[in-house]
């Protein structure tokens, strides 16, 4: 077996993993923490942990979500543990838990041989008190394996750009200000190499005079991190003596809020001049920003990754919902038709396109096979991609505009000779343009103009998202055609002024403007993924005139009357 194969459980006792879910970054996940999760039928974690791992367990996993106040991740005695088990159909039972720890949940979920995987923040050796639950199962006779994470305090400092050690090489002390001891205050006191405290938000000043009072001087580099490794990230940079006054004037403190967990790194290594040039994380060119996208939910997910690699929270609102023909007898025949060989092409004009011919297929039983013979042709790299997803390598797609029009100028006129078909099965959208039809005609192509599928305008947002587009809570909207214009207006009202308006094309821009809003950026193509990048430079070169004013770095949310204030006690 090799040393990462997952263990048998157990036919009485089952098996549990112990697993470090790193300390708030879902892509800090480990390769084996993605294979146990994945092979578990049982969760056991705290709310903000399940988060990071749900998106990879098994579909029908069982869930059971611990209270904030569980001993697991609170010094022991202060929080009792609340079982709540949840099925794949949805169903909720509920046991009580008033005389029961985590040890004794972990170990009643693994009953039956059930793989149960406890995952906690950070890493299960030095973030949490999960010893105390393995110490349960081997008194019980419960095999276990621990998969390390990323620990909160290593992993913090380094998207925080605040490296622990260098060439010189350094001490490094990990120090829980929560449970240290007068004489742990000494040791580190004394030494003169780095000291990383995991403290909270209204502690970070106590544990700064612990550091000065045991003979660390006033002077000593400071940073201090909230809700490290993700976008909610925040750091300050100070020193021993002027930390609580930084906070004071960066209005932090006094907070309702004083009680959330932060990462302080004490020592030279967390100079203000080093961070500029290692802060690579909160320096992204959209970091922080809550970003509206308003597409299907499948059109939204590569917009939305690429989104988040700049940085950005993307926000995804439906504007636009996909629905059967009303008539679907020629969508029938057309599919009918491309088996028994009445087309040369067939021309994908959306990812929702794609989607409706291959849901025909399968109703039919049919597969990508039987394409065999017919040529295939895709607007865009979006499509195209959803064609190779079902199996099918286009043959075209447009080496300029992504778009009917750059579909038209690559596409070869009809010649006898060589094409023995002269017809186009062409499914799209019951309110498409008639562009690609009249110029595949004027080419001397045949066209069956199909109605594959029917585009509504989708149903309200919640009514606190519609607050938020309307009172300037997103910091930009990402329109991608003429119809999310206006149907998100529709819907839920139009932005707020502070928003930031980005639009994939002058017809797009034309729409918004007519909708009086202010159009701050366009792609310099057709391109959802040009549109992102656009959005990124204007990010980037606001960041930079800030910088160079000499101006705090803000999100164009903080602009609106009050967001200061608000955000501040959130």
């Amino acid at each position: 077996m090799s040393p990462t194969a997952l263990p048998a459980a157990g036919p009485e006792h089952g098996h549990v993993t112990f697993l470090g879910a790193g300390p708030g970054d879902p892509g800090l996940l480990t390769l084996r923490a993605v294979e146990a999760l994945s092979n578990a039928d049982v969760l056991i974690a705290e709310h903000d942990v399940l988060d990071v791992i749900r998106t990879h367990a098994r579909q029908g996993v069982s869930v059971v979500p611990m209270d904030a106040d569980s001993s697991s991740v609170s010094p022991p005695g202060t929080g009792t543990p609340q079982l709540t088990v949840v099925d794949g159909t949805s169903t909720t039972a509920a046991a009580p838990a008033a005389a029961r720890d985590a040890a004794h949940l972990v170990m009643e979920a693994a009953r039956g041989g059930r793989r149960v995987v406890r995952a906690v923040s950070g890493d299960p050796g030095l973030d949490t008190y999960a010893a105390e639950e393995m110490l349960a199962c081997a008194a019980a006779g419960v095999s276990f394996e621990v998969v390390p994470g990323v620990a909160a305090a290593v992993g913090v400092p380094a998207y925080a750009g605040v490296p622990l050690r260098d060439a010189q090489g350094a001490d490094v002390r990990f120090v829980d200000a929560r449970t240290a001891s007068g004489r742990c205050w000494t040791e580190v006191g004394a030494s003169d190499g780095t000291v990383v405290v995991s403290t909270t938000l209204d502690s970070v000043a106590a544990a700064a005079g612990e550091l000065v009072s045991a003979g660390r001087k006033p002077d000593t580099p400071m940073t201090v991190t909230v809700a490290g490794t993700t976008t909610r990230q925040r750091t300050w940079t100070a020193t021993l003596g002027t930390i609580a006054q930084t906070l004071k004037q960066a209005k932090v403190l006094p907070s309702p809020d004083g009680g959330r967990p932060v990462i302080a790194v004490v020592g030279e290594r967390s100079a203000a001049a080093q961070r500029d040039q290692l802060s690579w994380f909160e320096s992204k060119p959209l970091f922080g920003w809550k970003v509206l996208v308003p597409r299907t939910k499948e059109q939204a997910v590569s917009l939305s990754d690429q989104l988040r690699s700049y940085g950005a929270v993307p926000h995804e609102v439906p504007t636009i919902a996909v629905e059967p023909p009303r008539t679907p007898q020629q969508m029938e025949r057309a599919v009918k038709g491309l088996v028994t060989g009445r087309y040369e092409w067939i021309a994908f004009t959306s990812v929702n396109a794609v989607k409706a011919v291959r849901e025909k297929f399968e109703e039919y039983g049919l597969d990508a096979r039987a394409f065999a013979g017919i040529k295939v042709a895709a607007v865009g790299e979006q499509t195209a991609k959803a064609l190779v997803d079902f199996g099918v390598k286009p043959d075209l797609v447009p080496s300029g505009e992504q778009s009917a029009a750059g579909l038209l100028e690559d596409w070869p006129p009809y010649d006898p000779v060589f094409d023995p078909i002269d017809r186009v099965f062409l499914p799209r959208a019951d309110i498409a343009t008639e562009t690609l039809v009249a110029g595949l005609i004027e080419l001397g192509w045949e066209v069956d103009d199909v109605t594959a599928y029917r585009t509504v305008r989708a149903s309200p947002p919640p009514a606190e998202t519609r607050e938020a587009i309307k009172g300037g809570g997103f910091d930009a909207v990402l329109f991608t055609s003429s119809s999310t214009v206006r149907n998100l207006v529709g819907i839920a009202g139009k932005p707020h002024n502070v928003t930031v308006i980005a639009c994939i094309g002058p017809a797009t821009a034309k729409t918004a403007e007519e909708h009086g809003l202010r159009v701050d950026v366009m792609a310099p193509e057709p391109s959802v993924l040009k549109l992102a990048e656009a959005l990124a430079d204007f990010g980037l070169k606001r960041r930079a005139a800030a910088l160079e004013a000499g101006d705090p770095v803000t999100r164009p949310s903080e602009r609106r009357p009050g967001a200061r204030r608000r955000r501040t006690t959130t």
